[in-house]
């Protein structure tokens, strides 16, 4: 069969694509950003570029395809959230149309006895947009996936690993039906063999009801953590929202409408009516967990930093998935092989091109609490392969003339890296983009991320334009030697 999934690069679609491949499908894989999913390295899938708010870009996606996994939301883009997943779920109708898509499989939200905050109230909104279109679709509910990268299970997992005494808000005491994440993979591939469920709306669970309480404190005992908590009535979901977002590493355009969406109680209402056509065995929470932890174990080390990546995270659980970071991206006027040189030859005695006193300073406080300092240098002034040592930095990937991956071994409360972008822009110019990313680890990772932002933002908004005027110095010398 030949499938679509658009959402590919997100937490279910990653995990989604490589298990249809499995079973035999023709996989088209889109993201906004399809370098994203290059550099995961999926044979057998086809990877292209869309955006779900860009209607043309979606026929290439869908042309000849039997069926099409629709796994997107803009919750993370903030305000204005809404209007834009509607929109987008009418791109996708109109598209899926147009192109004579067989069926659409959707992934929504459980819907809650009560009213449904913001956030659930457009996943249902989008379900309902997309079913208003000729193509059949067949809408999954879940509450929270038990997996690395689910931004429910990751605000549980930063509350435990951070916090052993909690001031608890009343939402704690609300009950969900939590699934994992291989439970509802299975579904999401199930439908497929069921053409005869088109049209049709199905809640998908675990085993088990549990309360949020529970699930954390489940989560502190497979973690070998222990968890206090104190429940206090003054603590409001949106109070409970800016909490969270200073003592988690999740995005707090992610966790907000979560933590709002907790006033109800998010549990399935027919389980019987998925499960006379799919049987997938179901998991208890705690077994969830451990198949969570054994999974992010198992992940292959990625070409490139990936968010939440266990290798970019000491391979330490107890790490945030989610990072903390800056990126910067600047326009060279140098060839992409000039700027690629200059990149390559960062650190050791040429330096870092920008704040360089400030640089020698961080190793001079890294030596002063038992770390390396800046003392190993570089094996080679230009040549650079994986595995070398620059500085107190470890090369860990590189992509000739295009990408180097640094991961820090310095003392750090957390998990560091730095990667560095090279595109081409013609023959006489390039784009350098610089990321900066940081994964703490507890409260004193995220108390080292705020006191160091200030610093981090004034070099690392500086640095691409030095690396980028170094650049263009080499073009014209070049072009001088060359003349």
């Amino acid at each position: 069969m030949n499938v679509a999934v658009l959402g590919a690069s997100g937490y279910v679609g990653s995990h989604l694509v490589p298990a249809l491949v499995a079973a035999g499908h023709h996989v088209r894989a889109a993201s906004r950003r399809p370098e994203f999913l290059e550099a995961r390295g999926w044979h057998g899938v086809e990877i292209v570029g869309a955006d779900a708010l860009d209607r043309s870009s979606l026929s290439p996606l869908l042309k000849q395809c039997d069926a099409a996994y629709y796994l997107v939301h803009s919750m993370a883009a903030g305000e204005g959230f809404a209007e834009r997943d509607k929109q987008a779920a009418r791109n996708f109708v109109e598209a899926a149309e147009h192109e004579g898509v067989g069926r659409i499989v959707y992934l929504g939200g459980l819907k809650p006895e009560g009213g449904a905050s913001r956030h659930l109230a457009s996943r249902l909104e989008t379900g309902d947009v997309l079913r208003s279109g000729n193509v059949p679709i067949t809408e999954l509910r879940a509450g929270i996936i038990v997996g690395p990268g689910s931004a429910g299970f990751e605000v549980i997992r930063d509350l435990v690993n951070h916090l052993p005494v909690m001031v608890t808000p009343r939402w704690v005491s609300s009950r969900t039906q939590p699934i994992a994440l291989q439970t509802l993979i299975s579904y999401l591939l199930g439908v497929l063999d069921h053409p005869q469920i088109g049209g049709h709306t199905f809640d998908v669970g675990g085993s088990e009801v549990l309360s949020y309480r529970e699930l954390m404190s489940q989560y502190a005992e497979v973690a070998g953590k222990r968890v206090r908590m104190i429940p206090v009535p003054v603590l409001t979901p949106r109070l409970s929202s800016w909490w969270l977002d200073l003592v988690t590493a999740v995005p707090g355009s992610v966790a907000r409408p979560l933590i709002e969406g907790l006033r109800s109680e998010l549990i399935v209402r027919d389980d019987d009516a998925i499960r006379q056509w799919i049987d997938p065995p179901l998991m208890t929470y705690r077994e969830s967990i451990v198949d969570a932890i054994e999974e992010e174990r198992r992940g292959a080390l990625p070409s490139r930093w990936t968010e939440g990546a266990l290798a970019f995270r000491g391979y330490n659980t107890d790490v945030s998935f989610y990072s903390k970071g800056e990126q910067f991206s600047v326009s060279v006027n140098a060839p992409a092989a000039v700027t690629w040189q200059v990149v390559r030859s960062i650190g050791g005695a040429r330096g870092y091109y920008y704040a360089d006193r400030l640089w020698q300073i961080r190793g001079l406080i890294d030596r002063a609490v038992g770390g390396i300092g800046m003392r190993r240098g570089r094996r080679h002034p230009t040549d650079i392969r994986v595995g070398d040592a620059i500085d107190f930095w470890r090369v860990v990937a590189v992509e000739t003339g295009r990408r180097l991956t640094l991961s820090a071994e310095m003392k750090l409360p957390g998990e560091a890296s730095l990667e560095f972008e090279v595109i081409p822009d013609g023959d006489e110019g390039s784009t350098l983009s610089m990321q900066a990313r940081f994964h703490p680890e507890g409260i004193p990772g995220l108390l080292y991320w705020y006191a160091m932002a200030p610093a981090h933002h004034f070099i690392f908004r500086r640095m691409p334009a030095a690396i980028a005027r170094a650049a263009e110095r080499r073009a014209r010398h070049l072009s001088r030697d060359t003349g």
